[in-house]
């Protein structure tokens, strides 16, 4: 392998120190290929055992985690950190789960927290959370069990993580024993 030592000095007059430019045409005349959304990226294939029907919708699998390690455990261990996490996650993973569903985690967690000085918000959240926990439940292909106005209620008591987990966990079960981040076929 040969090779050249650096040039030291100004650039010759016929060097071009800079890449040609790019040509002019969109090269894509049929508009820009898709892109997968940001996140944990889609598999080539569905989980298995789950057939593709027609145009169908996917999304990718949540997490299962301990109800009252989310609601209780942790978040006492940390000091509510880990439940600040928790709440951000959930929302993310709802979002990636069902796509066609707007939600944005970040102003989710924001209501719960800076949210709290306007009295409103903090609740509005919550009840919205629980609203897309059934949605959630019901694109699984569930009957949908989760009640923001009783999430709502049990936030007033301090245990809407608890039951919000549990409600969570039925989505997860849903589709058995796969990694979070799979792709997964949405019923409705």
């Amino acid at each position: 392998m040969s090779t050249q030592p650096p040039q030291w000095g100004p650039p010759s007059p016929n060097s071009n120190p800079y890449p040609p430019a790019a040509p002019a045409q969109n090269p894509y005349p049929g508009g820009y290929p898709q892109q997968a959304p940001a996140g944990y990226g889609y598999p080539a294939a569905p989980a298995p055992g789950y057939p593709q029907h027609g145009a169908a919708h996917f999304g990718l699998s949540m997490k299962r985690r301990n109800p009252f390690a989310a609601w209780l455990g942790l978040p006492i261990i940390t000091f509510g950190i880990y439940g600040l996490v928790w709440y951000y996650k959930i929302n993310k993973e709802m979002a990636e789960f069902d796509n066609r569903r707007q939600i944005n985690p970040g102003m989710s967690l924001l209501a719960i927290t800076l949210g709290m000085f306007l009295i409103v918000p903090p609740y509005v959240s919550l009840y919205k959370t629980g609203r897309r926990i059934a949605d959630a439940q019901r694109a699984a292909g569930l009957q949908p069990t989760c009640s923001g106005g009783l999430g709502l209620l049990l936030g007033l008591l301090g245990f809407y993580g608890l039951y919000y987990q549990i409600q969570l966990n039925k989505v997860v079960d849903r589709y058995g024993q796969i990694q979070p981040g799979t792709q997964v076929p949405l019923a409705a």
